[in-house]
């Protein structure tokens, strides 16, 4: 089972998680303007606070993170392993997006990063759709190095493409050939005796055509996995957006602690934008992620009448003329309410264009 409690003592906060018996304590200095021993965690982790553990760390965590991107799930993934008191290590992260695999490497320090296709990295073949699925031989991993590694690693993340999936997505939605790329991770982890799967998408992958969601639960089952599934929303865990994404946890060691349940236990107060980043209003632009965009003229009008009229959804008539008739993206050219959440965060964030 699990159980998290936070404590305030002076201007410190103490995290402590208790897990299958183990009980590990964290802390870090309380932000000064919250009261809420939970929220002033978190709040001082958000601005580069790090924690300190009160004793070190136990056995290591070997981890093998696929369509790693820059490294949001592998972020979660060790630092929820520091909270326990284990330490992580990221044996491999692959993308094909060489960018984000620069971010990755600087900011979580895998001993391999891999710039290529996760499908140059284990042969396998799947025969049925969904709940009939099953592998056609076992997976044969074709990379030397993953090769030698067999058996040693303990933790396989992935975030497998989700634009196919998503609802933004009005060409290949739920028929889109990047969909299949999710069995590979069950693929992987299969050929390299990995105990430990987690999968994160959208929840809308739950849809697609092809019932990749089934296929993989088919295929870990039979191949003596655990399994729990389920989605989470970020808002309920005291993030201020509004992100809700599917995770499949799969396990040899154990069967996994239902989300729901886990879920209660982390639970933390709402949160909205304003707490979330009003230190910004005053800081100067430093570099290119506290940076705006240069706007066009249009655009910039745009923005300047949602705060001149007090508006947050922008009228049809200051829209471009393909909006002018009608249309389903209310969120476009939008502006973010003080007061709320953020809406999710996309790839599209860069522009008024696609999205608030």
């Amino acid at each position: 089972m699990l159980e998290e409690t936070y404590e305030l003592h002076g201007d410190t906060v103490r995290r402590t998680v208790r897990v299958n018996g183990h009980t590990f304590t964290t802390s870090i200095k309380a932000d000064a303007e919250t009261d809420d021993p939970p929220l002033s965690w978190w709040k001082s982790y958000y601005r580069g606070v790090p924690p300190k553990a009160d004793s070190p760390l136990r056995e290591k965590v070997r981890i093998i993170d696929l369509f790693s991107g820059c490294g949001g799930l592998a972020l979660g993934v060790t630092e929820g392993l520091r909270a326990i008191g284990l330490t992580p290590e990221i044996a491999v992260a692959a993308d094909v997006d060489q960018e984000g695999l620069d971010v990755y490497a600087h900011n979580l320090k895998p001993k391999r990063a891999f710039h290529g296709s996760v499908t140059s990295l284990v042969d396998f073949q799947v025969f049925g759709q969904g709940d009939e699925a099953e592998l056609a031989y076992p997976p044969a991993i074709l990379d030397s190095e993953l090769e030698a590694s067999i058996g040693q690693i303990d933790l396989l993340c992935a975030g497998p493409p989700c634009q196919g999936h998503s609802n933004l997505n009005n060409h290949s939605r739920r028929e889109d050939p990047r969909n299949l790329l999710y069995l590979s991770v069950p693929a992987l982890a299969i050929g390299m005796n990995i105990p430990i799967v987690i999968i994160e998408n959208v929840p809308e992958v739950t849809a697609d055509r092809f019932n990749v969601v089934g296929a993989a639960i088919s295929i870990l089952k039979a191949a003596g996995y655990n399994l729990t599934t389920g989605v989470i929303h970020s808002q309920a865990l005291g993030c201020a957006q509004t992100r809700k994404r599917y995770f499949l946890i799969a396990s040899k060691l154990s069967i996994p602690q239902e989300l729901s349940d886990v879920l209660k236990t982390l639970h933390r107060p709402a949160v909205n934008l304003k707490w979330a980043i009003h230190d910004l209003l005053n800081v100067a632009a430093n570099g290119i992620m506290n940076t705006t965009p240069v706007m066009s003229p249009e655009n910039q009008k745009r923005i300047e009448f949602l705060f001149n009229e007090e508006e947050f959804d922008l009228p049809n008539q200051v829209r471009p003329d393909c909006h002018k008739d009608g249309h389903t993206y209310g969120s476009v050219y939008g502006r973010l309410s003080w007061d709320k959440p953020s809406q999710t965060i996309t790839t599209g964030f860069l522009s008024p264009g696609r999205g608030r």
